[in-house]
This record gives structure tokens, C-alpha cells and sequence, in this order.
């Protein structure tokens, strides 16, 4: 099996621990694995009032990206608000990545801003929603908490009771960011570019696709402006099983520019 070096992005309010059942099955099957606590989540010692910016958050992932050898590349897999580090990550580092993997994630286009996606998909969660989860403000930014009902109904219902409370215990407060990217630069097709031939869509549940064509229409995304100058990016989306540390897939998807091949995702994880 050609071996691949895969870096998995956690969502908001989460951190690397939230992978710790996917990386040892990845490892055994050959393939190099690093997670990494995006700033201010899982055990990184920044505060979330130390963030004044998406690039802050993901300092980790960028400067993980400017450390690797010229000649190596890697396969960046993003969950939830992930996909936004991953789609930074490749508009900074495209030499660097091999392909991106957006996972039941946020995938912004080139024609709006890069908060667009989290925009639509706020307006259309109903405030009571959110149920126990609260907003507060940092700064000039907002930040979410995510509350036990929130995670036990919205996030971790299909997982165990040992792996929902693990994350009522680990989870911290998140930002999403919205104010940041809606005055950042739109992401560009030479950094985060796709060909309709690439997108895989695997649409199964009932949450984050909801409501929002950018989150599962992979039309709706090449039709703003995603052209066919390469094969760089899969997009995923398996809304049931909000935590990617707990699908239950078997995927295997073949890239003709990359040689790539994702049968190891060959698991069942809510055991």
C-alpha cells in the first residue's frame, strides 16, 4: 500500500482527542497520522481571548505545514469548521497539499467570502436550535459553547455514552469566526481548486447539510467558480455522524492525478 502522511483537523470547541479512535486504525494500516490542538482547543495553552483572527487559530496547522520538507506532501482531512483551516491551509500551502478532505465540513467557494458558508448555515438553524449551547463575545468576536444537550442530541447521538462524555469534558469554548473572515480576501482557484470530476458526495442523516446547498450540492459549488485546473480536493458529507472519530464507512474513492485511495476509512468506530 503506497503510504500517506494524513493530518486530521478537528472542529469548533473540539481538539485532536476527538480523532484518538481513527488515527491508530490509520496507522495499522500503514499510513503516517498527525493530529493537532488547533490554538485555544484541546490541550494548546492558548487562551480564546489570545485569538484575534482565523490565522491565529490555526497557527498550529500552518506552522506544521512550513515545517515539513519541500519534497513531501500531505492529505489534509477537516470536520465541521476544520474545512475552513484545511481550505486556509491550501490557499497558503498549496505546493504542500497532496489533496484536501472536507468532511462534513465548511467548504467555502471562490466567489463569496469565506464566511459566507457559516453565515447561510447559521440563518438557518432556528435560534431554539442551538438548545443549551451559549454565545458570548471576545473581543470583536463571538464565541459558542457547546452545552451537554446540545452535544448529546446534535453532535453525539449516535455515539457511545463513554465517548459523549468524554467530550462534555473536553470540550472548550470556540469561535466561528464570522466577523474575521467576512473582511478576509475570497480563497482563489490557485490555491483551492476542484474539477466536478473530484467531488465525491456522500450525503446520509440529517445534520450540516441541512438547508445549505454549499454544504452538500458539489453543483452548487463548481458552479461558483470552481474550474477544471486540477483534482485536489473530496468533499464529504455524512451529517449523522457529526464526529469523524465515530463513522461507520467504508469509502474507497481513486484519484487519477494522485493515486489515491481511502479504503482504510474501512471501519466501524462506534464499537
Amino acid at each position: 500500500m503506497d503510504q500517506k502522511h494524513y493530518v486530521l483537523v478537528h472542529g469548533a470547541c473540539h481538539g485532536a482527542w476527538c480523532w484518538h479512535k481513527l488515527k491508530p486504525r490509520l496507522e495499522s494500516a500503514g499510513h503516517k497520522v498527525t493530529i493537532l490542538d488547533l490554538a485555544a482547543s484541546g490541550i494548546n495553552r492558548k487562551a480564546i481571548q489570545d485569538l484575534h483572527g482565523i490565522v491565529d487559530y490555526s497557527e498550529p496547522l500552518l506552522e506544521f505545514l512550513a515545517s515539513l520538507p519541500s519534497n513531501e506532501k500531505v492529505v489534509l482531512v477537516g470536520h465541521s469548521l476544520g474545512g475552513l483551516n484545511v481550505a486556509l491551509a491550501m490557499e497558503k500551502f498549496p505546493e504542500k497539499v497532496a489533496l484536501g478532505v472536507f468532511l462534513t465540513a465548511f467548504m467555502p467557494d471562490i466567489e463569496h467570502k469565506p464566511s459566507y458558508v457559516i453565515d447561510e448555515f447559521i440563518k438557518r438553524i432556528p435560534i431554539d436550535g442551538w438548545l443549551d449551547a451559549q454565545f458570548s463575545s471576545s473581543g470583536s468576536l463571538t464565541t459558542v459553547s457547546f452545552g451537554p444537550k446540545f452535544l448529546s442530541t446534535k453532535l453525539y447521538q449516535l455515539c457511545s455514552i463513554e465517548d459523549l462524555e468524554l467530550a462534555k469534558v473536553l470540550v472548550r469554548p470556540g469561535l466561528l469566526f464570522t466577523e474575521d473572515l467576512s473582511k478576509a480576501k475570497n480563497f482563489t482557484k490557485e490555491g483551492i481548486w476542484v474539477s466536478s470530476s473530484c467531488l465525491y458526495c456522500c450525503q446520509r442523516g440529517r445534520r450540516h447539510n441541512r438547508g445549505i446547498s454549499a454544504m452538500y450540492d458539489p453543483k452548487w459549488w463548481c458552479s461558483r467558480g470552481a474550474g477544471d485546473q486540477g483534482s485536489r480536493i473530496i468533499w464529504l458529507c455524512f451529517p449523522s455522524h457529526n464526529n469523524f472519530a465515530h463513522l461507520s464507512l467504508k469509502l474507497e474513492i481513486n484519484m487519477h492525478k494522485y493515486n489515491f485511495a481511502m479504503s482504510v476509512f474501512d471501519t466501524n468506530l462506534q464499537d
